[in-house]
Parts: structure tokens; sequence; C-alpha cells
């Protein structure tokens, strides 16, 4: 019986399609090719002309992002598979653009190629809204090392004095600096009573009159930070709303200690609110890229070093290991001690992280909640850590709620 498989080599502007019969011997396969474009009208054609020849699957190369046009053109009619361009590679000197879509064929088949994890489109709607949450965290940073530099080349050392250059007490001083205000007295008037420095301290940080092009310079800096935290603020309302009905297992993934409301929107917005796509943790961790890798030749592995995976998962998991590893009466602080002394911060770190993906693995896949096998915990300490969980969901518009905490020291067992 016959079964029709089409490889599309994906380029800005054209498509490369073979069809074939994938029942059939690598050799024995005769294709179909066609050349379309990429527009609308040129998705519809290929979407009739891959119908019309029985075609069941289709394969194609993760290349840049020209791929997600044709992806959805395609969903929802076919079985649709997205393949990493260096596995479909040619030999040198046999490549054109219809061999490359006969190949992407040929190796599909025989299972040969390396598949990406596409998730379904509401689930690519949120992860947009993550990511890029987190991409405008990074320009914050950056932001704020320009914004460092730039006090420095005016001799300013408030970041010397204050533990967030970003925070209240400096904001204000350095919107008056915007504004013109040059006297060392007004401005350390500024600061905060509770900041870890004198009057006497802070004046002397702050000269007298800066430079009108630095400080026209500072406005911008400034501007631009307001821009960028209504907007990073916008993004975590929007994916608060996306996300209403995964709020189930966001409650549960912040049970885990080190995993707040930023983390579990990223880890379910990467991985799904069940990890469907992942039939066990060993899976979920090589994607994530938390496992040992291995480059065995002659008996001999040459190389533990993890692979490539989501980077973004990764960091979110690296980031909650480290708060973990700190959360006091847990296993994940009890793991780490144990492996510091022989592996280093970094690798404990790394670790931690690992056994981390593997508990979120089972909380999300078996929909279980996270009950914590370390030492006894005071009632008062569960109380106070279950009241921020709540306040942080009912900040984001959820209604979930958590009891486990408050039963954890009579039952202390995990995830």
């Amino acid at each position: 019986m016959s079964y029709m498989i089409a490889g599309i080599d994906v380029h800005k502007r054209v498509l490369m399609v073979a069809v074939a019969d994938a029942s059939l011997s690598s050799d024995d396969m005769e294709f179909h090719c066609r050349q379309f474009g990429t527009t609308e009208k040129e998705l519809q054609h290929l979407a009739a002309w891959l119908q019309q020849c029985g075609a069941r699957e289709a394969v194609m190369e993760s290349t840049a992002q020209y791929w997600r046009p044709v992806w959805l053109a395609l969903e929802g009619l076919f079985t649709l598979y997205l393949a990493q361009a260096w596995s479909n590679r040619a030999p040198k000197g046999r490549k054109t653009d219809f061999k490359d879509a006969q190949r992407l064929v040929r190796r599909h088949a025989v299972r040969e190629l390396t598949l990406s994890f596409v998730p379904e489109a509401q689930q690519r709607q949120v992860r947009t809204l993550t990511r890029r949450r987190v991409q405008l965290v990074h320009d914050r940073v950056r932001l704020q090392n320009q914004l460092e530099a730039l006090l420095e080349e005016m001799s300013i050392k408030l970041s010397s004095l204050v533990t967030d250059l970003f925070g209240v007490s400096a904001r204000r001083i350095l919107t008056a600096l915007s504004q013109g205000v040059s006297d060392p007295e007004a401005l350390a008037e500024l600061g905060d009573a509770r900041l870890q420095c004198t009057r006497e301290q802070l004046r002397d940080a702050l000269p007298g009159p800066i430079p009108e092009l630095s400080r026209q310079l500072l406005v911008l800096l400034l501007e631009q930070l307001t821009l960028l935290d209504r907007q990073i603020e916008r993004l975590f309302q929007l994916a608060a709303s996306a996300m209403q009905e995964w709020q189930a297992a966001i409650g549960r993934l912040m049970e885990i200690p080190g995993i707040q409301m930023l983390a579990a929107q990223q880890i379910v917005a990467e991985a799904g609110p069940d990890a469907a796509a992942f039939p066990s943790a060993a899976q979920f961790t090589s994607w994530i890229g938390l496992c040992p890798g291995t480059n065995e030749s002659a008996g001999e592995n040459h190389s533990s070093r993890c692979p490539k995976g989501n980077r973004y998962l990764r960091r979110s998991l690296c980031q909650a290991a480290q708060a973990a590893a700190r959360t006091k009466n847990s296993r994940f602080q009890a793991l780490f001690r144990r492996l510091l002394p022989r592996l280093g911060f970094a690798k404990a770190i790394w670790a931690v992280a690992r056994h981390v993906a593997i508990v979120v693995w089972l909380v999300l896949h078996n929909a279980v909640r996270y009950q914590e096998r370390g030492g006894l915990s005071t009632p008062q300490a569960i109380k106070r850590r279950t009241q921020y969980l709540l306040k942080s969901l009912r900040e984001a518009g959820y209604t979930v709620e958590i009891r486990s905490p408050l039963t954890a020291p009579s039952v202390q067992s995990g995830a």
C-alpha cells in the first residue's frame, strides 16, 4: 500500500517540493517535483497539489524563520515534521534544491532526520510572548550597563553605594540629574533612609554640574528604561491572560522550590501544560540540554559535554536550581551541599538543575503535586511560603489554590 511523503526545501522566495511513495525502497522511489512561491496564494496551490498527490506527511527543513508560513498553511491538512538542517546535509559537490527535497523524503522514511519539537498553535503564541519578555529583560540589563558606564564618565559613583542602580532611590536621583539638578546636597536628600550608606557618602558620590550632552544622553537612557519596564509588564500580563486555562499546571510548578511565577510561565510555554511531547524524563532533560552527552569511539567516551537544547528553558531551570539550592530544608539544598565539594559550584548547580527538570516533568506529565522530602520546616515558614505563592497567583489573575505546603510538616515526601 502506497504511503506518500512530501519533502519541502524551504527558501525565502521559493519552495522546492518532492513527493514520493515511502513504502518503496530508496532506489525504487519515483519523485514528483515542483517549485512553488512563498506567497499566500502559492501556499494554497502547494496544499492543493499535495492533496492531489495523496501526500499524508510533509517534512521540511528548519530554515531561519521561513518555514513558519509554510507550516501554518499546511497545518491540519497533513502530518508535519520539522527537520534540523544539519541532519539533511548533502555530500560536497552533489547539492541541488530538488535533491535536498528528495533527500528529506528518503531520510525521513528511514527515520534518519533529527526532528524539532513544534508545539500546537496556542502554545507557539504564548511561547512568543515569554521569549520576547526574556529578550527585553536582557535589553534592560544591557541598558543598565550602558547607564553605569555613562555615570562613570561623569565621575558619579552612585553604583558603588546602591545595590540596584534602577531601584527607587537611584531612579529618583537619576531623574533629578536628568532634569538639571546639580546640587549634591539636594540630590543626597532624595536617597531613602534605608540605604546602606550615609548622607555624606552619598553627597561625595554626586559631584557638581554635569555636561549638557551627558545630561541629554541620560534623559534618553531613562526614557528607554521606562519604555522597557512598561513593555515587560505588558508582556507579563498578556502571557498570564493567555495561560488562564493552564493555571493549574502553573500553580503545581510554583510549589517546587526555586520556581516562581515567571519561571513557571516559561516552563509551561516551552514544554506545554502536560509535557505530552516527552514520553520520559530522560527525553525531557535531553531536549533541554541538561543531560551528559556521549562522544564514544573505540570504547572510550571522549566527551561528556551536554548537548545543545532549549536555551530558554535551560536558563530558567538553572536560575531555579540556584534558588532551590538556597531554599532551607529542601531536598535540592541537600543535593547541592553533597555535590559541591566534589564537583564545584557550577557543575553542582547543573546537576541540581537536571533534578529540578525531572521533578518538573513528573509534575506536568503525571499531573501530581510536589511534596517535600527534605528536612522538617516550621509551620510559620510553610505559611509564609503558601501566602507568597497565592499572592503571586492572584497578581497574575489566577484563582488556583495551593494547599499542599500547609500540610507539608506531616507529609515529607517528594514528587
